[in-house]
């Protein structure tokens, strides 16, 4: 006669599951720390794109925008921007903002001196060669 599920039963189905997930969640911890070090682009890391991070950071850009996902949706996704639109653009876009049109947000300007570009710049190239497998999805950010 089957009596169901017992208490010892359903005891090592949650301990043997226990188990299993534990070990499955390091494995996929131990994959990731692995790969990292490949997709991170670290090796590319210039005085120059340290100084456009802090740039980044000082203006606050990611209370507006996202970068390789994170931040606020208000304005775009920069993760790609360079790659999309290349370093001239970015220098005279930063520059001409904000631009009055009616109706649209606006970026404020933040009076950045061509050092400054220049450095900001290289950020934005720096965070285009970090491999986000295919993040964003949308290549317009």
């Amino acid at each position: 006669m089957s009596r169901g599920l017992t208490s010892q039963t359903a005891r090592n189905i949650f301990y043997g599951g226990t188990v299993f997930f534990a070990l499955l969640f390091a494995v996929i911890v131990f994959h990731t720390e692995q790969r990292i070090p490949q997709r991170s682009n670290v090796a590319e890391l210039t005085p120059a794109v340290v100084r456009g991070k802090h740039i980044w950071e000082t203006r606050n850009c990611i209370g507006c925008h996202t970068l390789l996902g994170e931040g606020a949706y208000f304005a775009p996704e920069l993760g790609n921007v360079y790659t999309r639109r290349g370093p001239d653009f970015i220098k005279a876009w930063i520059k001409s903002q904000p631009t009055g049109a009616p109706g649209r947000r606006q970026m404020p300007n933040f009076h950045l001196n061509d050092q400054q570009l220049d450095d900001l710049t290289e950020f934005l190239k720096w965070t285009s060669k970090v491999n986000t497998e295919q993040w964003p999805p949308n290549i317009e950010g």
